[in-house]
């Protein structure tokens, strides 16, 4: 079968490589597509901590070929996406139920090779079974939709209160649309128009467009969002975009007894008064993949397909995933997330 290995910094090689074999507990899994995020960028430019080589891919979504023994009912010629998450079940986090922490985490496509592969062997219970209508191509996002799920449960939303994302890209945008679900207004704040703009079709009652070399909110930002929450500042903030001074806007203008839930990974300082957060009591929590969520996060899809379809903004086919990679790094035109079709989408 044919694979696609990142072997180098910015370098991937196709290979012939033999199919795996059937093991207990496992499924085959042809894949059909699988989609991008800023972690595969990472790792194809060697700037991530697990090195490589390695074969890609966590977000994916394919038909089941052959499976072993389980107690799932998924049977061949299931369509399914999969949990990548590897947790050890054993640390203190695991032992807590907190395994999207968990000391020796790892993920399939990220630690362990992936589904740029045109078949997988996975664990029986990473398989997650696709609603019906909804397609694989949008499938196999689930596991950012359950990313954006986790960081909004983690704030502890309640209808009628009003949240703040900051960030529109793909994982903001779609806690948008779950904290919208959940009967919370919501504004959305980006830098760049055109993510706004799909802000609003994911339910943000008012979009902010943030200019780096002034002051945020302006004036007239500020008396919209004093409109929107009585003047308190919103209950919630999601920061989503791992930016400093977007965690210190946060902290800035979120509601005294407020949640701020960091989702945005950066390794940059943000620098913060340390007297803001205990006089305004403000609940910091930060949020790392999901609880498995993505039976969730394909439900979320399923609801809002056509929000999910305006995600996608690009598609490569599988031979062409350098130029899929040189477009996420370059960002010459607006970027939501890319789709790879592996062979097996269009057989």
């Amino acid at each position: 079968m044919l694979s696609a290995r990142t072997v180098a910094k910015e370098t991937i090689r196709y290979e012939d490589i033999p199919e795996p074999a059937l093991e207990a507990g496992h499924a085959l899994v042809r894949v059909h597509n699988v989609t991008l995020c800023g972690t595969d960028l990472h790792i194809w430019e060697d700037d991530y901590p697990a090195g490589l080589p390695v074969i890609q891919g966590h977000e994916f979504a394919g038909i089941v070929e052959a499976i072993g023994t389980n107690t799932a009912g998924i049977r061949a010629g299931d369509r399914v996406a999969v949990s990548p998450m590897v947790y050890c079940g054993k640390c203190r986090p695991c032992r807590l139920g907190r395994f999207n922490v968990c000391e020796n985490i790892g993920c399939i496509g990220c630690y362990s090779d992936g589904a740029l592969a045109e078949l997988v062997s996975v664990p029986v219970e990473k398989l997650c079974p696709v609603p019906d209508g909804l397609e694989l191509d949008l499938a196999a996002m689930a596991e950012p939709a359950s990313i954006a799920m986790q960081a909004v449960n983690r704030g502890r939303p309640v209808s009628g209160e009003t949240a703040l994302v900051l960030g529109s890209g793909p994982i903001g945008l779609l806690a948008a649309l779950y904290l919208t679900d959940l009967g919370v207004r919501v504004a959305c704040a980006d830098t760049e128009p055109d993510r706004l703009e799909l802000a609003a079709a994911f339910g943000a009652v008012d979009t902010l467009l943030v200019d780096p070399r002034s002051a945020f909110p302006s004036a007239d930002q500020a008396l919209r969002l004093g409109a929107l929450t009585d003047s308190s500042g919103p209950e919630l903030v999601i920061e989503a975009t791992g930016v400093p001074s977007s965690l210190e806007n946060a902290i800035r203008l979120v509601a005294s007894a407020g949640r701020i839930v960091q989702v945005g990974i950066s390794a940059r300082t943000a620098s913060v008064p340390m007297n803001t957060i205990p006089f305004k009591e403000i609940d910091l929590l930060g949020s790392r993949n999901s609880l498995n969520l993505i039976p969730a996060g394909l439900e979320l899809l399923a609801r809002h397909r056509s929000q999910a379809r305006a995600l996608l903004t690009h598609r490569f086919r599988f031979e062409n995933l350098h130029q899929a990679f040189e477009l996420m790094r370059s960002r010459t035109e607006p970027v939501g997330k890319i789709v790879v079709d592996l062979p097996g989408a269009a057989a």
